[in-house]
C-alpha cells in the first residue's frame, strides 16, 4: 500500500515540473483508513510547498492525528520563502510520514527526519527511493554535482545526417515529425534553459519557445564566439531572458532582457557554460545545437540524457549527428519517427 500512494505522489510531483525551481516539484499524499484525504504538490516558487498544498486540502482536520502522510522528499526543516513543512507536519500532530528519498541539500539533509521523529513521529524512509530520485533528478544533480541537469537533443536521418549539404533559407529542415516537434516543446516548458550556437541560431533563426505546447518559455542561451548572430533575429526579441555566451572582447551593454557573458574559447566549453548556468542559478538545460555543441558536451562526459530523434528520410550527404558510443535505453515510435534516449551513467 506503501508504493500505491508513493506512485500517486510521484503523479503529483510531474504536475509542477517547470514551474517550480529552483525549488524541486514534491507530491504528497494524505491517507486516513485506506482513503486518500487530501493531496498536493509543490506550488510556483515562493508558493506552498507539496505538504502544505496537501494537509491544507484536508477538509476535516481532525482526522491528521490518525493518518499517514506520504511524500517524494524528505520535509523541510528550515525557514526559506516558506516555513518548514516538519514544524507544520508536528503541529498537526500526524503520527507517521512515509518519504520517498533524502534531500541532500545542506540545510536538510536528514534534518527533517530527525526533526519528525524527535516529535515522536513514525518515520519510514525509501519508499519507491530510486523513482523519486529520477523525479527530482535535476534538484539532486545540482546539489550533488554542482552543475545543471543536461539534456542533449537533436534529430538524424537514417543516414546519420542532421542537416542537409546546402540550405536555400534561414528556416529549420525538418527531419522529425509533428509528433516529435510539439514533444520538443513540452520538454522545453519541463527545463529551466535552452542552448544553441551560433551555426544553429544563424541556420535555423529559432525563437525557442513552447508555442505548440504551453508552460514557462526557458531562459534562452546562445553561444556566439564573435557575436555573428545578427540583432534582429528571434533569439534576440526581448521575450525571455536571454544569455550570450560570447569571445568578444568587447561586450555590448547588457538591455532588453539579454545579458553577455564573457568565456574563453580556448578552454573548455561545456565546462565553462556548466559554471555560468549554475551563477545563474539555472537547474537544467536542453542543449538544441548542432553537432559540433552537442559533441562538446558528449566529449566532456557532462551530460545526463540524450533524446535522439531518428526520422524516416535520408540526406545522402550533410552535417553529421554527434557520436554518442552509448546503448539506447528507451526506444519509442512516433508514428514515422523513432526516438532514443540514452542515460549516461557515468556522468
Amino acid at each position: 500500500m506503501h508504493e500505491y500512494y508513493m506512485k500517486r505522489c510521484l503523479e503529483l510531483a510531474q504536475k509542477g515540473v517547470g514551474t517550480t525551481r529552483p525549488n524541486p516539484s514534491v507530491g504528497c499524499v494524505v491517507v486516513y483508513n485506506d482513503q486518500v484525504i487530501g493531496e498536493g504538490y509543490t506550488s510556483p516558487y515562493g508558493g506552498n510547498h507539496a505538504e502544505v498544498n496537501a494537509i491544507q486540502s484536508v477538509q476535516d482536520k481532525r482526522l491528521l492525528q490518525k493518518a499517514t502522510l506520504y511524500v517524494t522528499l524528505e520535509p523541510c526543516s528550515h525557514y526559506g520563502k516558506t516555513p518548514p513543512c516538519a514544524d507544520l507536519i508536528v503541529k498537526h500532530q500526524i503520527p507517521k510520514v512515509v518519504i520517498g528519498c533524502v534531500d541532500t541539500h545542506s540545510k536538510v539533509a536528514g534534518k527533517g527526519i530527525e526533526r519528525l521523529r524527535n516529535a515522536g513521529c513514525v518515520v519510514e524512509v525509501g519508499c519507491l527511493e530510486e523513482a523519486c530520485k529520477e523525479q527530482h533528478r535535476r534538484f539532486f544533480t545540482v546539489q550533488n554535482k554542482k552543475r545543471p541537469y543536461i539534456v542533449l537533443k537533436w534529430a538524424e536521418t537514417t543516414d546519420g545526417f542532421m542537416a542537409p549539404k546546402e540550405k536555400s533559407t534561414n528556416r529549420p529542415v525538418w527531419i522529425s515529425n509533428s509528433n516529435a516537434q510539439q514533444l520538443v516543446h513540452k520538454w522545453r516548458s519541463e527545463e529551466h534553459a535552452i542552448l544553441v550556437g551560433t551555426n544553429t541560431a544563424i541556420s535555423d533563426n529559432p525563437k525557442l519557445d513552447v508555442r505548440k505546447w504551453g508552460g514557462n518559455a526557458p531562459v534562452r542561451i546562445l553561444i556566439d564566439r564573435t557575436l555573428r548572430v545578427p540583432t534582429n533575429y528571434a533569439l534576440y526579441d526581448g521575450s525571455v531572458s536571454t544569455i550570450v555566451l560570447t569571445g568578444s572582447s568587447r561586450l555590448p551593454v547588457s538591455q532588453n532582457n539579454v545579458q553577455y557573458v564573457p568565456i574563453d574559447f580556448e578552454k573548455s566549453l561545456a565546462e565553462q557554460v556548466c559554471g555560468v548556468l549554475i551563477k545563474y542559478d539555472i537547474q537544467s538545460v536542453l542543449i538544441e545545437g548542432g553537432r559540433q555543441t552537442l559533441q562538446a558536451f558528449i566529449d566532456a562526459g557532462l551530460w545526463d540524457e540524450a533524446r535522439v530523434f531518428i526520422g524516416d528520410m535520408s540526406f545522402g550527404d550533410g552535417v553529421a549527428a554527434p557520436i554518442l558510443n552509448r546503448s539506447t535505453n528507451i526506444e519509442t515510435s512516433l508514428s514515422n519517427t523513432l526516438l532514443h534516449v540514452y542515460k549516461n551513467a557515468d556522468s
